[in-house]
């Protein structure tokens, strides 16, 4: 079933992990996918994997912490696919892992200008074109660190918390325009971003994914799919009467 045929789709951070698994899943549900991300050679590889699949996809290099570069992408996506239907703002990155009294300002604005500033350019320069074409869906992936605390990661907590309200905030804003937003909350999905922290941790990979493991009560950590199927719901006409919700697909982490 094309779930959101004749839609078109901006993932950012569309190259690797969640994001090339929503550029995926959406291009067979009939979306025509503008996949954006600094990872060149990884987008390029979705791009022709989604071509080589019968979709429609093209790539675009955007740094979401730069205004430049998603105004000029944004207006040259609707240039080529006519307009801006879903916008997913998946594009993030981890940060450090200091206690927050050793973090230097710079490290916190690393995190702050792609996991915040990266949502609000994208969503800023979305919105237009989708109160043009009558409406859209902008889902902004949070994370279940966006819900608790953890007492690692302050810098990223702290952005995935303000993630959740902006979309809140934006929701009531534009439900007159019929845009909805929402936020995805994830637990430990293993993602070339989980996977390097776990190359980063001193226990090793394999014992750090146990332990991962064992904190969400279904028994493992998920998938990029599992987080992609919630991209599309909440992109399809399906969740025509969701906006302002927290979508959380976390194995139980947070049910403890």
């Amino acid at each position: 079933m094309k779930r959101v045929e004749g839609k078109v789709a901006v993932v950012t951070g569309g190259a690797l992990g969640i994001g090339r698994a929503a550029c995926l899943l959406l291009a067979r549900e009939g979306a025509k996918v503008a996949v954006t991300d600094i990872a060149d050679e990884e987008g390029g590889k979705v791009t022709e994997e989604i071509k080589e699949l019968g979709g429609f996809a093209k790539y675009w290099h955007v740094d979401t912490s730069n205004e430049d570069d998603v105004s000029s992408a944004f207006s040259s996506i609707v240039s080529e696919f006519g307009s801006i239907d879903i916008l997913v703002n998946n594009a993030g990155i981890a940060g450090v892992n200091k206690p927050t009294h050793e973090i230097s300002e710079e490290e916190w604005e690393k995190v702050m200008g792609v996991n915040v500033k990266g949502v609000f350019l994208c969503t800023k320069h979305s919105i237009p074109f989708m109160k043009e074409s009558g409406g859209g869906s902008i889902i902004n992936m949070s994370s279940i660190y966006g819900l608790v605390g953890a007492a690692d990661l302050p810098p990223y907590h702290a952005t995935k918390g303000a993630v959740r309200l902006m979309s809140k905030n934006d929701a009531l804003i534009y439900a007159k325009d019929n845009i909805r937003v929402n936020s995805i909350h994830p637990g430990f999905i293993w993602t070339p971003l989980v996977e390097e922290l776990a190359r980063d941790s001193s226990e090793g990979v394999e014992a750090f994914r146990d332990q991962l493991d064992s904190r969400h009560p279904i028994g493992h950590v998920g998938e990029p799919d599992d987080i992609a199927y919630g991209v599309l719901y909440l992109a399809s006409d399906e969740s025509k009467f969701i906006t302002g919700s927290e979508l959380i697909i976390d194995g139980g982490y947070t049910a403890q």
